[in-house]
């Protein structure tokens, strides 16, 4: 009798093992559950940065996450993803992802392409191979590809240009300077879109209007506001610079301007020009033209836009730089008046140059 009780008893504890088993795995799971779904490290604030590649499916980027410390368990979140039928809508791009957020956190930052935004900011008076060194200097596209991109977009700003005049730089003056968001990965030719469409946004229709009562096209407009920018080296100048160029263009008389020349030569502004440079047979040289250059010299930005639309109304003919380092001009009605005030900027020119030398 005794060893049919220990049998009987034997049985019963095989029995009930099974059922001790399945009931510690159920009532564990939620522990399972609610320890996946923590952060990999609460509290923690510092970012990691991770590039979700485009076609990335859900198993790689849990992969990638766990590598990275920012998951507990990646087969859970590969099926926590497919249980919110979050698996199929992950967006590619760049990341900044923390071991203090949840999963959760995590899935929906990565499912509504929350990606890093980075700035770029373009300066009033760059041309577009400027543009293309400041790009390529700061990582954002490369040089040859910016310019490659700029090249062959002319159908961006077709509206504009003069149909009787070929550019070498057709979107040059229509680049606008500001500062621009875009994502890791972002191509030449959407930067070139984002700057020509901020450029669209400035002509309001009053600008338009504006310029139609000067009887000037927008190409006119921009290419004026491309030379008073590279004049205008204080904003209050602006529209007095301007106003020299609208009493020249109104009587045929040259414009004179040294930027176009540089920019005909290739220098940079400031540096000095020779009378060889002055001499040089190029549509840009407004020492040999009258009017207008054929196109924009670089992209000005709004202030100088309205000081081309809105010139100041004076007599004056004539500007130099006063040459004492403050950006400042003379300004001269008549022609005896300007060579005065040419030989005062030489004498300031060389005033500085002589302090610069001694140290002063």
């Amino acid at each position: 009798m005794l060893e049919v009780a220990r049998y009987l008893e034997g049985k019963a504890v095989r029995r009930w093992v099974p059922l001790v088993l399945l009931l510690a795995v159920v009532m564990g799971f939620p522990f399972y559950v609610m320890l996946n779904l923590r952060p990999y490290r609460p509290g923690a604030t510092e970012t990691v940065t991770v590039h979700v590649a485009a076609g990335a499916s859900m198993s790689d980027v849990a992969d990638l996450l766990y590598r990275h410390h920012l998951i507990r368990n990646p087969v859970f979140f590969r099926y926590y993803a497919r249980l919110l039928h979050l698996d199929s809508r992950l967006q590619p791009g760049e990341y900044a992802l923390s071991q203090g957020m949840s999963p959760a956190q995590i899935l929906r930052m990565l499912t509504e392409g929350q990606v890093v935004v980075h700035r770029v900011t373009i300066p009033e008076g760059m041309t577009v191979r400027e543009i293309a060194d400041l790009l390529d200097a700061q990582g954002v596209v490369s040089r040859d590809e910016f310019l490659a991109a700029a090249a062959a977009a002319s159908h961006l700003v077709d509206e504009y240009l003069p149909a009787d005049v070929e550019l070498e730089q057709p979107l040059e003056g229509y680049l606008f300077p500001a500062t621009y968001e875009y994502r890791t990965g972002v191509t030449a030719e959407e930067l070139l879109s984002m700057m020509v469409e901020r450029f669209r946004q400035v002509w309001t229709p009053e600008l338009l209007q504006r310029a139609d009562e000067l009887k000037m096209s927008i190409h006119e407009v921009v290419t004026l506001a491309s030379i008073i920018e590279e004049e205008a080296q204080v904003a209050d100048e602006r529209a007095r610079i301007s106003g020299v160029y609208h009493n020249r263009l109104r009587v045929g008389m040259k414009l004179d301007a040294d930027p176009t020349v540089a920019y005909a030569v290739g220098k940079l502004p400031g540096e000095e020009l020779t009378l060889e440079d002055l001499a040089v047979d190029s549509p840009y040289n407004t020492y040999r033209y009258a009017g207008l250059p054929p196109g924009p010299i670089a992209c000005p930005g709004e202030a100088s836009i309205l000081a081309a639309l809105y010139p100041e109304e004076h007599d004056y003919w004539y500007f130099v730089a006063r040459g004492d380092g403050s950006g400042r001009h003379f300004f001269a009605r008549t022609l005896e008046e300007q060579e005065r005030n040419i030989e005062t900027y030489q004498a300031n020119l060389a005033a500085r140059r002589e302090a610069e030398e001694s140290g002063e």
